[in-house]
């Protein structure tokens, strides 16, 4: 008989979880292994989704999103591993010229000059907006950079923004943007406006299927996986 696991991922995973989720699916078999019921979101939407009670087996957010569900008991003990980490990247549409974004100030002015900016709504929860706006405190430019702004609902809607033209550049986890065709990797935020988040994975208190989804857990983790973790933008924790 097929189980079915339930997984509450953040945005920034998603390449891999969804590649590696196929590949385990397979190899456990269609008659008594796993299937796996993947769900998406920003970290801080699927953070509140289980703080209001929802029920899952799995759970992928960013390293601050599990120690908040880790101080809530909502995680049982002792089952939060490290995935990987990613950068926060600049991009434009392929084939538009790349910005100098070298220095903190030639980032600065390069948003600036750009006739639009696209990133997450910090609305939305994702750690890539909310990071973002407090760059854009720490840079003096948030007015400024408001008034042309496309805020979007995760970072690979903010990707999908500039393939399309609707932003003539962005900043967005490089894994989230890496998927996109029609856009460029322009380089990672300089200096001390570099930002690498770390996502972590721990197994719900509630779920009824531990064993399944720590089965999952540690293909994910397999050291045999770690270069297509760095294939997709993202430096594995194991």
């Amino acid at each position: 008989m097929t189980t079915e696991i339930k997984i509450m991922s953040a945005g920034a995973v998603k390449v891999m979880v969804v590649a590696l989720g196929a590949d385990f699916e397979r190899k456990s078999g269609t008659k008594s292994g796993i299937k796996l019921n993947l769900n998406f979101g920003t970290a801080g939407a699927q953070g509140d989704r289980i703080k209001a009670g929802e029920e899952t087996d799995l759970i992928m957010l960013s390293q601050s999103g599990i120690a908040a569900l880790d101080n809530l008991n909502l995680l049982k003990v002792g089952s939060a591993i490290d995935l990987a980490s990613t950068v926060t990247g600049v991009i434009v549409r392929d084939g538009a010229p790349r910005p100098d974004i070298s220095t903190p100030g030639a980032f600065k002015q390069a948003l600036l000059a750009a006739p639009s900016v696209a990133w997450t709504d910090p609305k939305a929860g994702g750690s890539g907006g909310i990071m973002f706006a407090a760059l854009l405190e720490k840079l003096g430019i948030t007015e400024a950079i408001n008034k042309k702004a496309v805020l979007c609902k995760g970072g690979y809607d903010v990707a999908a923004a500039v393939a399309e033209g609707r932003a003539a550049l962005a900043t967005t986890l490089i894994s989230e943007a890496l998927p996109v065709k029609g856009v460029t990797i322009v380089g990672p935020l300089p200096g001390e406006l570099n930002f690498k988040n770390m996502y972590s994975a721990a197994i719900h208190a509630g779920s009824t299927k531990p064993e399944a989804a720590k089965a999952f857990l540690n293909f994910l983790t397999d050291k045999a996986t770690r270069p297509r973790w760095l294939e997709a933008g993202m430096e594995p924790a194991f």
